[in-house]
Formats: C-alpha cells, sequence, structure tokens
C-alpha cells in the first residue's frame, strides 16, 4: 500500500517536472571554457547595461567554435565594453534548441544550424571569417541606438499565440503520459494481488 501511494505521488509529481523545463544560457566565459578556447576577457564584463549578443551553438561545432575564437581573440579587445554574449548549446539541449527555433521564426529566419547569431535585430545564419566587417558594424549600431533592441525581450512582450504544432506537441505528450500511468498502475495492482 504503501508503494502504491509513493507511485501515485510520483505520478502527481511528473508533469512538473517533464513540464518545467526552460532553455539554459552559458556566459562567453562559460563557453569558452566548455570549448577549451584559450581566451584573455580584459576589457570584457558582463553587465545588464549593454547589449546582448545571442549565440546558438553546437558543443564541438567547427564554425561555433571558429566564432568563439574570434570573440575571444579580437572582437573582446576591439568591441568589448559595447556587449555582452550569452550563448545557447542547442545539440544536446533540446528547450536551447526550441528557443532558436521561436528566435529565428521572430526573426523571420530559417535558422537550420548553427552558429546562429543574433544582434539586435540582426541575425547571423553560420559563421566565417568574411563577415567579421558585418558583426562589427552590426554592433556598433546596436551600441550607439538608444533603443538596445534584445529579440528575447521582444518575444516575451508580444502578444502570444500557440502555435497548432506546440498544441499538439502538448496533447500527444499528455496522452502518452496518461497511458504510461495507467500501464504502472495496472502493474502494481496486479503485482501487489498476486502476492496476497
Amino acid at each position: 500500500m504503501k508503494r502504491l501511494i509513493t507511485f501515485l505521488l510520483l505520478l502527481l509529481l511528473m508533469p512538473t517536472i517533464v513540464f518545467a523545463k526552460e532553455p539554459t544560457s552559458m556566459t562567453l566565459e562559460e563557453a569558452l571554457k566548455e570549448e577549451k578556447i584559450e581566451y584573455d576577457l580584459e576589457g570584457y564584463e558582463e553587465s545588464d547595461e549593454k547589449p546582448t549578443i545571442y549565440l546558438f551553438r553546437g558543443k564541438g561545432c567547427s564554425h561555433c567554435y571558429e566564432f568563439l575564437e574570434y570573440v575571444s581573440s579580437s572582437l573582446v579587445k576591439d568591441y568589448g565594453d559595447k556587449f555582452k554574449m550569452v550563448t545557447y548549446e542547442v545539440w544536446n539541449n533540446e528547450e536551447n534548441a526550441k528557443l532558436m527555433e521561436q528566435v529565428s521564426e521572430y526573426l523571420g529566419d530559417d535558422a537550420s544550424g548553427v552558429p546562429y547569431i543574433v544582434i539586435g535585430d540582426k541575425s547571423f545564419n553560420g559563421y566565417a571569417e568574411s563577415m567579421n566587417d558585418e558583426i562589427t558594424d552590426a554592433i556598433d549600431k546596436l551600441a550607439d541606438s538608444d533603443e538596445k533592441y534584445d529579440v528575447l525581450e521582444k518575444m516575451e512582450s508580444a502578444p502570444k499565440k500557440e502555435s497548432k504544432k506546440s498544441s499538439k506537441s502538448s496533447s500527444t505528450i499528455t496522452i502518452v503520459f496518461m497511458l504510461f500511468a495507467a500501464v504502472g498502475l495496472t502493474v502494481l495492482i496486479v503485482t501487489s494481488l498476486k502476492r496476497k
């Protein structure tokens, strides 16, 4: 009987565990450490007063690595006082991948790969050294702007519209969860009846 009560309590708590996931971000320094890139962040300081550059990346992605090397070796030295960077690893984190998809849809992009870099309302799909001037221009434009456009803040304040896709996905998860709970409860009851 105690097992049945414990099982039912766990069953009731499961939806909060399953549905409470949120995207997980890293600072520039954390991302550099994770990718084992040598860095000197002198002149760079994390501050909420600075505009944010968002980097959606994959751990071990060669182009993401190249971009992080560029940021740590050149961009920080010349522009480190004009931005802060927030990174989201999307290959191993489903919630971060969903966030990248939402951001790209909001900006009218098709971000199907990484790195996906967002500076204000400007985005970059992929990275190549030839993009460096465009990236620095976007940083200058954002830093000099009075608005300091932040895509995640804009998305948060935008009217919410639930897509059919997420509604169907949520319904499917709920049905699978309920079936799992019913099977588990049946097995538990049958097992306890056989013992008596």
